[in-house]
């Protein structure tokens, strides 16, 4: 008797897996189905990411300007000149200095070149002119063979310009009409939709867009971090242009592993050619720890805090994002966990607390 209920629980666990497992396959094909359509709709879709996260960044002072009794287009158009005017800003205060001090910074990249090749001629080394000749000629030659995979990776860099300068103008677009029109985009959803439906994905919307706006907060407030501290040391060691290097560094904050890379090339660069090996040197390692403490300390923190994810979800989810997608992936990974961990909690909350039931703490004592 007792083997035969045995088995039967063994046949129904059995039962069970195999649901659960049959379960969990379709959800898993649904959604390589949806990451599919998403990379072939990706011209489409990656403006329109960049648009969300542009109107997160830029909605507070539209919905202070509409508050204030301006017409919903008009506070969209007014920001959306303002945030042009402040991105112009940007690349003039970084642009400008650069080019005044432009005839100095060539001096110095000659002068710092004709140093490393004195301390090559030295010991350990001991590389002399004859070596490095031969080096530039082989180089030459090698470059002059690869001539057509050059112009090929040339017409590429064009092509990926032209793509982003068409992303921006499209994101910039969807951001002028989110502004205006957002408010009014879940009650049209809501009505679109039937049954509970129209309640449930609304709900999930909202939620899902306030934890966007807690990225972008998060992440502006990494980069403003990363800024201080790295021109706080380029202003102690004396490293000329630093307001330019220091919003340089806020930017590219917003783009994972490669905009820190660029703006510490800048910085370290910058520092050889005006003040020497010594102080480039000191940079990098400022630069290094600066970014130790951003991608271990400060960004898993804040992000963690802000989106509601532990810190070693931030970790992991960046590390996956970027070995799947590069730095697209590395972006995306964070909000991406964020807006999964949204919905999961949702769908939690109301198979615990069923419609029409009122939750415990809301229980009268």
């Amino acid at each position: 008797m007792s083997a035969t209920l045995n088995a039967g629980r063994t046949r129904a666990a059995l039962r069970t897996s195999a649901r659960v497992s049959g379960e969990l396959l379709l959800v898993l094909v649904a959604a390589a189905v949806v990451l599919w359509a998403l990379g072939r709709m990706w011209s489409v879709v990656w403006p329109l990411i960049v648009g969300l996260l542009l109107t997160t960044l830029t909605w507070p002072p539209t919905r202070y300007l509409r508050r204030r009794g301006l017409p919903p287009a008009l506070a969209a158009a007014l920001v959306t000149v303002l945030f042009l005017l402040l991105a112009a800003g940007t690349v003039a205060l970084i642009a400008v200095p650069v080019a005044s001090e432009s005839g100095e910074l060539a001096d110095g990249v000659v002068e710092g070149v004709d140093r490393l090749r004195e301390w090559a001629a030295g010991p350990p080394l001991n590389i002399d002119d004859a070596q490095i000749a031969g080096a530039f000629d082989s180089a030459t030659a090698r470059i002059q063979d690869s001539a057509g995979a050059i112009a090929s990776t040339a017409v590429t860099g064009v092509s990926t310009v032209v793509s982003g300068i068409v992303t921006a103008v499209l994101a910039l677009f969807l951001m002028f009409f989110f502004l205006k029109d957002g408010p009014r985009f879940l009650p049209w959803l809501g009505r679109q939709l039937p049954g509970r439906l129209a309640t449930d994905v609304p709900a999930v919307a909202a939620r899902c867009w306030n934890v966007l706006g807690a990225f972008v907060r998060s992440q502006a407030l990494v980069g403003l971090l990363d800024a201080v501290f790295i021109g706080l040391g380029l202003w102690l060691l004396d490293v000329p242009l630093v307001l330019p290097l220091a919003v340089l560094t806020f930017v590219s904050a917003f783009v994972p592993i490669v905009g820190a890379l660029f703006a510490g090339f800048v910085a370290v660069l910058i520092a050889l050619v005006s003040n020497g090996l010594t102080d480039a040197l000191i940079v990098l390692a400022i630069i290094v720890a600066v970014q130790q403490l951003e991608g271990n300390v400060f960004q898993p923190m804040i992000q963690s805090r802000g989106l509601g994810l532990h810190a070693a979800v931030v970790l992991l989810a960046v590390t996956l994002g970027g070995s799947l997608s590069g730095i697209v992936g590395s972006l995306l990974a964070v909000p991406v966990a964020a807006l999964i961990a949204v919905v999961w909690n949702y769908l939690r909350e109301q198979l615990t607390d069923p419609p029409g039931e009122p939750r415990p703490e809301a229980t009268p004592a």
